[in-house]
């Protein structure tokens, strides 16, 4: 049988013979979390696309605690200055600044790579302009209990490829993001973010 619960239905529950073994779960008929011989998985749920055009930092807030994997993505995004833009983790006592162990790398085509360490955040890379604009996806994902990793991949201004990566424990469970500057003063001016989380 199938079984759909809290079905957009009266009864709440929906159960259909068949031989699949499956288990919906829905909020208000949308499916959240289905229960079946491959095992359970659920919807990449997407937040809201902001634009970093202004302010020394971006927040996503309200992450739920089941969340084990979070992608931040960078479109064409660049800041007033050449302080390197960073990643932070947050619990509902508020952003975790210290404890991370980073690195990122910008290499142009055969020039010897640039690189930098930061322990306040999630490298991006090492930026060298503030003309420059940053584009890319930083995966962060839960190892277990609060210890997070995370690997960046992505290109600064139109010849430098980007990498970073790093890892943190929270003192907590994670329930925010932040994107900021490793000085936290320079000024977005340019380019969107936004994010996807899973289970």
């Amino acid at each position: 049988m199938t079984a759909t619960i809290n079905a957009s239905t009266t009864a709440g529950v929906v159960i259909t013979p068949d031989n699949s073994g499956a288990v919906a779960l829905q909020a208000a008929g949308t499916t959240k979390l289905n229960v079946d011989s491959t095992g359970a998985y659920g919807q990449v749920i997407s937040g809201t696309a902001t634009a970093t055009t202004s302010g020394t930092s971006i927040d996503f807030t309200s992450i739920p605690s089941w969340v084990k994997r979070i992608t931040v993505m960078f479109n064409g995004v660049s800041t007033s200055g050449t302080s390197n833009p960073q990643v932070q983790l947050g619990t509902s006592s508020g952003i975790t600044i210290t404890g991370y162990v980073s690195t990122g790398t910008n290499q142009v085509n055969n020039v010897s790579p640039q690189s930098a360490a930061s322990t306040s955040g999630f490298l991006c890379g090492e930026i060298s302009s503030a003309a420059g604009v940053l584009s890319g996806i930083y995966v962060i994902t839960n190892i277990s209990g609060n210890i997070w990793v995370g690997s960046f991949c992505g290109k600064y201004g139109s010849t430098q490829t980007c990498v970073g990566g790093g890892n943190v424990t929270l003192g907590a469970i994670l329930d925010r993001v932040r994107l900021t500057t490793i000085n936290g003063t320079d000024t977005f001016d340019a380019g969107s973010i936004n994010i996807l989380y899973e289970g």
